[in-house]
């Protein structure tokens, strides 16, 4: 069972690296998504194409953005992803969180939780 959730993470890990920070979001489908995805996020449709038109748009919007991965947890055919996207250089940035559902060793189903980082804490703490 380790083997298998190791490599649903180093799936999860190679499909982040590869559509966001190396911008190369036809490579990560053609290598990473199952034949049917489905997508939670409310402002994005189901399907490769509809995650391509999302990613496209996204990175003509935000041609600097980055996203760095802080952790990532698997348990059965669920990996999380939890990490810090900037927009632009010196943006304080946004904590998200990503849970993906693999299938035969291919992400077929994705949510996200997505929360701005505050200029301010009532702790010490960071959100990461």
């Amino acid at each position: 069972m380790n083997d298998q959730l190791e490599a649903n993470k180093r799936i999860v890990r190679e499909w982040h690296e590869l559509w966001i920070n190396q911008r190369m979001p036809e490579e990560a489908v053609a290598k990473y998504l199952g034949p049917h995805y489905r997508q939670h996020n409310p402002g994005a449709a189901d399907g490769a194409e509809a995650f391509l038109g999302f990613a496209k748009r996204f990175i003509q919007t935000h041609p600097d953005f980055r996203m760095e991965s802080k952790r990532i947890i698997a348990e059965g055919d669920y990996v999380v992803l939890h990490s810090h996207l900037t927009l632009e250089p010196g943006d304080r940035g946004m904590a998200v969180v990503d849970i993906f559902r693999l299938e035969n060793g291919k992400i077929v189903e994705h949510w996200d939780v997505v929360q701005g980082i505050p200029e301010t804490s009532a702790n010490n703490n960071t959100m990461f």
